[in-house]
């Protein structure tokens, strides 16, 4: 099959290798000259583990391609994915589809003979109907059928979700679509992936509704920790109570300093907006968006207090940045609230992550960055763990302590353990213990 992908970001950029990987031959187009130019160099613009061998593989072989140019791709193509950016509208929350809406009359003005137009990106109920009308008001000659197809990619795992996907979810009532969907994802049936096909809003609304889904459940099992904390209950073990009741599962039940990332935030904010404009509001969603906003600004308080009620003048090492491990995303990550936080409040900060300084030097340019883990807790008053990347599992504790000129940790990822900590000596703070 013939897959033209417009937008060359995150989810765009994946989905394009992976199809091609598939044996389909794509091309990716993005207005980003500089971005084109960088990808055909074999330059990936984002951390994401395996992407650049299965890019430059896939180069290789002659499947895919990347340009600037619309319009050849776009007529020569079996299926068109719109994998452009949605984020929050400034102002109202709502979600900016205008690089949708743009996408979908650049691709009607140039689509010759059949062809499915899918829509990728993360959009509110009823976009599916808003980029037809978009197409046949500028086209009405043309034919092709709008497509639902939602992306479950989680950074830093998003190639084994693409190739090992819990579910295929299509939306759309046409079936010359539905056979061209088929085809494209006929690798990923053969090995018993789970296509479901439903109407073009409720695949749209699956999105919306599994990503809120999963803000609850980590925002649940935030506000437990909060109580385990005052009863002298351990969450981890309560987590672990809970997620063994195959009702509820363990995933998304590890306690910590809040959601962030590209989806969570802008998505359960999207869902609160269009339940508001339906007249049919998700109190419960509005919560968690809530509480979590809440609780990364709580998470600076715990480090205040660790360090005795007062970080003024005193020098505060941050380990990990990015909003998650193995990703280099810094979009709604914990640290920017933490951070601010503390510097509001007087302290110093030096701060270590293995993938994100790049992108965090743009955001928070007035603090200190580090080459390394040990080099960032040279002096510092306290450790700080914000992200539980693998680099800062098995710290050599022994030199962490010497480093530091408090042997003061704060381990918002619980990563270490209690009871050995203290035995080390370590005044050890972390989350959802007493």
């Amino acid at each position: 099959m013939r897959v033209t992908m417009i937008g060359s970001g995150y989810v765009g950029l994946v989905s394009g290798a992976c199809f091609a990987d598939f044996g389909h031959e794509v091309t990716c187009v993005d207005t980003d000259a500089g971005k084109i130019a960088a990808l055909k160099r074999g330059e990936i613009p984002i951390f994401e583990p395996g992407l650049d061998d299965l890019v430059s593989s896939n180069v290789r072989a002659g499947r895919l391609s990347f340009t600037t140019e619309l319009a050849g791709p776009v007529a020569a193509a079996d299926a068109v994915f719109i994998a452009v950016g949605t984020p929050s509208r400034r102002g109202d929350g709502h979600a900016d589809l205008s690089y949708v809406h743009q996408a979908a009359r650049d691709v009607v003005a140039a689509i010759e003979g059949f062809t499915v137009v899918v829509t990728k990106s993360t959009v509110p109920v009823g976009t599916g109907d808003e980029v037809e009308r978009i197409m046949r008001e500028a086209r009405p000659d043309a034919d092709f059928a709008v497509v639902s197809n939602p992306e479950f990619l989680r950074e830093g795992a998003a190639i084994a979700d693409f190739k090992r996907p819990d579910r295929i979810v299509i939306g759309t009532e046409d079936d010359r679509a539905r056979k061209v969907m088929e085809d494209i994802y006929r690798p990923l049936y053969l090995n018993a992936a789970p296509l479901l096909f439903t109407a073009r809003r409720t695949s749209e609304l699956i999105k919306y509704a599994g990503n809120a889904f999963l803000a609850t459940k980590i925002t649940f099992i935030n506000e437990i920790a909060d109580l385990c904390e005052r009863v002298g209950a351990n969450v981890q073990e309560v987590a672990r109570g809970i997620g063994l009741d195959n009702r509820i599962g363990g995933k998304f039940l590890h306690a910590g300093p809040g959601y962030g990332g590209s989806c969570f935030p802008k998505d359960t904010l999207a869902l609160i907006k269009t339940a508001q404009d339906m007249e049919s509001p998700l109190r419960l969603v509005e919560t968690v968006v809530a509480v979590n906003d809440q609780r990364k600004r709580a998470m600076a308080r715990k480090v205040i207090a660790a360090c005795g009620g007062s970080v003024r003048a005193k020098r505060i090492a941050i380990l990990g940045l990015a909003f998650k491990p193995n990703t280099d995303d810094m979009r709604e990550a914990p640290s920017l609230s933490i951070v601010t936080a503390l510097l509001d409040a007087g302290a110093e900060i030096i701060a270590y992550d293995p993938e994100a300084m790049a992108s965090a030097k743009t955001l928070m340019p007035e603090i200190t960055y580090a080459p390394d883990a040990y080099s960032c807790l040279d002096g510092a008053d306290a450790l700080v763990i914000v992200t539980e990347w693998n680099a800062f599992r098995a710290l050599d504790l022994d030199r962490v302590k010497a480093a530091l000129r408090h042997p003061v940790v704060v381990d918002l990822r619980n990563i270490y353990r209690s009871g050995e900590m203290h035995e080390r000596g370590f005044t050890y703070v972390n989350v959802g213990n007493a």
